[in-house]
């Protein structure tokens, strides 16, 4: 994807006071900064962890991790043990429009920034706090993603029946908990135009997972009975799953009873659509294991990308199991641009599509305290 200069974003009269760090919170700012807010970094002397999170690297030597979560943004070294830089971190809150931070519950209370404190010297503040488990009983314990996962009941639905419990293969939760401090963050903005007034907008990793757990969570308050794990099988539907072709995985995903009467068609098998165990998605969830024997019989007599055209062309959801290289240049191929080039930098692009007003990448992720010199003036312009 080309690099866009100079357009006019929908947040380019927000400022941004970024105290956060490492992932949640600063890919809620790279949201917010891809569609012009003006985010300004207040790191450490050190910097933010993951500058130092590394291989691998860009061909500029920036970690990768760090790299993919602070494009847009500008840089200031600030030490909050110092007073000093406590004074310049409060005059910088004074002049933004929202700060966001994921320290622990109390600390940021201890360098003088909390809401109250910034409130104080800024009544239209949008004050957003990201934490693992809230400020209350749980205020005390570390939220890491991966704690977050298996305290959340994520690990106890995600791998195989008969193995251990897994997670994500990516930070999952903070990228969740990242999401919903953008929607808090928006929402307060848009009651701060009614009233004049900010507010707090607090969310934590826990409360991320478990409304991400949507139906496996609504089923457990149903029934009173936790859902299992089903490897890539789906608790509700069938045949929803990975299956083995000649050569490699691939996932057919039907949703219907149309879609299944398909199926049988393209593989060769229209005996499976009127088989009394499978003529409904009822009856295919409760065998399940005898019809996967009977798909991954056919699928055996040939090659997986074979398979996928005919499933295409006769209106079956299904796809190879791609790596994370095959699954850009897929993206690629489908016209979606899913990578943006800043100099040495790749990033992933901004998911969001505004037809008018559309994300806008404009630099690489910041050099430590770059913005130094030019921090913001104490006065908005």
């Amino acid at each position: 994807m080309s690099v866009e200069i100079g357009r006019r974003g929908v947040l380019d009269d927000v400022r941004v006071a970024d105290f956060s760090r490492v992932l949640a919170g600063p890919y809620a700012t790279m949201t917010l900064a891809d569609f012009g807010a003006d985010v300004l970094k207040i790191e450490p002397p050190a910097g933010d962890d993951t500058r130092h999170w590394h291989p691998p690297v860009d061909a500029d030597g920036t970690a990768t991790y760090f790299g993919s979560v602070n494009r847009n943004k500008r840089s200031i070294a600030l030490d909050l043990t110092l007073d000093a830089d406590r004074a310049q971190a409060l005059r910088l809150a004074g002049t933004a429009d929202v700060l966001i931070e994921n320290f622990r519950p109390g600390v940021m209370e201890r360098f003088g920034l909390g809401f109250d404190a910034v409130r104080a010297v800024n009544p239209g503040i949008v004050y957003c706090s990201i934490t693992g488990f809230g400020t209350g009983t749980g205020a005390s314990l570390a939220g890491y993603d991966l704690l977050v996962q298996a305290v959340g009941g994520l690990m106890s639905i995600t791998g195989d029946p008969e193995g251990s419990a897994a997670k994500a293969g990516v930070a999952l939760v903070d990228v969740l908990c990242g999401q919903n401090a953008v929607a808090g963050i928006l929402l307060a903005l848009r009651e701060r135009e009614r009233t004049g007034l900010g507010q707090r907008v607090d969310v934590n990793l826990l409360q991320s997972l478990l409304s991400a757990l949507t139906n496996q969570a609504a089923s457990t308050l149903a029934t009173g009975v936790p859902p299992r794990r089903l490897g890539n099988q789906h608790p509700s539907i069938a045949p929803y799953a990975l299956f083995r072709a000649a050569d490699r995985d691939l996932v057919i995903a039907v949703g219907n009873d149309k879609q299944f009467r398909a199926l049988a068609v393209a593989l060769g098998q229209e005996a499976l659509a009127t088989d009394p165990r499978f003529l409904r998605n009822a009856d295919r969830v409760a065998h399940r294991d005898a019809l996967t024997t009977l798909i991954e019989q056919e699928l055996a007599h040939a090659e997986a990308a074979h398979w996928i055209d005919r499933f295409r062309a006769a209106g079956i959801p299904a796809g190879l199991v791609h790596d994370v290289a095959e699954a850009l240049a897929f993206a690629e191929g489908l016209g979606l641009d899913p990578v943006v080039a800043l100099g040495a930098s790749r990033t992933i692009a901004n998911p969001i599509r505004l037809g008018d007003a559309p994300a806008a990448y404009r630099t690489p992720p910041p050099a430590l305290n770059d913005s130094a010199p030019a921090a913001w003036r104490t006065e908005r312009t």
